[in-house]
């Protein structure tokens, strides 16, 4: 996977009637902080199933985008699914939702965006929706669209820029 830098605040200049602006609410825990590509979409609360689901196939260079209902209750990302993403060609985890293992997970070379840190792992159920339009942070993110962020913010586009 080859990354192109893209800085935000560029885009944000030469895009911004093109573009939707995140609201500043994520922390960034991944081992890259500059990540970008095109948008797959999981909507889960409190269960990482579709996730880890999701982050098993191989990809080249999309950024996976989880609503996870804003959880502070428990982690839908550890250090084992952001190597599995690694490994699977993901540029990056965006998670409307808590994290672990997030020293780990600063090491992994795949970009990561969370709310917060929580020590404690998610049920197993197995419940929520793929693909679908998901709403969060004053941003829409739908699949196929995409998806650009650094350390200075997150932006959404329906087109490649």
């Amino acid at each position: 996977m080859n990354q192109k830098s893209y800085l935000t605040t560029d885009l944000c200049d030469a895009h911004s009637d093109e573009i939707s602006i995140v609201e500043p609410v994520f922390n960034d825990y991944g081992g890259i902080k500059q990540f970008h590509g095109r948008i797959v979409t999981v909507k889960v609360f409190e269960d990482n199933v579709l996730v880890k689901k999701t982050l098993s196939e191989k990809v080249d260079g999309d950024v996976l985008v989880v609503d996870g209902g804003a959880s502070l209750r428990c982690a839908l990302l550890g250090d084992m699914l952001a190597g599995m993403a690694e490994e699977n060609g993901w540029a990056g985890i965006i998670i409307n939702g808590c994290i672990r293992d997030s020293v780990e997970i600063g090491r992994i070379n795949v970009g990561v965006k969370a709310l917060n840190t929580h020590p404690l792992k998610s049920i197993k159920r197995g419940e929520g929706q793929l693909q679908l339009a998901l709403r969060f942070a004053g941003a829409t993110f739908n699949p196929g669209d995409y998806v650009y962020a650094d350390e200075d913010g997150i932006i959404v586009s329906s087109k490649r820029l």
